[in-house]
């Protein structure tokens, strides 16, 4: 099993969030989902992202492969923790 750690869309028309997730690869994008990693929202200003950074990455050792939109968003929250 191929795992991939992506975003998953939610919310409604107009107003999408998106959850960082663990997921075989094989599932739709909304899909199953293995385990839910953090959040993104796009339309907030400031800190956007909540992503637990422990759990990513113990999931990279297990051998998941982050996409690049979440590979950038864990890189920020990594800067965002480190100068707080």
């Amino acid at each position: 099993m191929a795992v991939a750690i992506r975003l998953r869309q939610e919310g409604s028309k107009g107003r999408l969030f998106y959850r960082v997730v663990a997921a075989d690869q094989r599932f739709k994008r909304d899909g199953r989902f293995i385990e839910i990693l953090g959040t993104y929202d796009p339309q907030k200003k400031g800190e956007n992202t909540n992503i637990d950074i422990e759990k990513v990455n113990s999931w990279i050792s297990k051998g998941a492969q982050p996409s690049e939109t979440v590979r950038s968003l864990i890189k920020r929250q990594v800067k965002a923790q480190a100068s707080n």
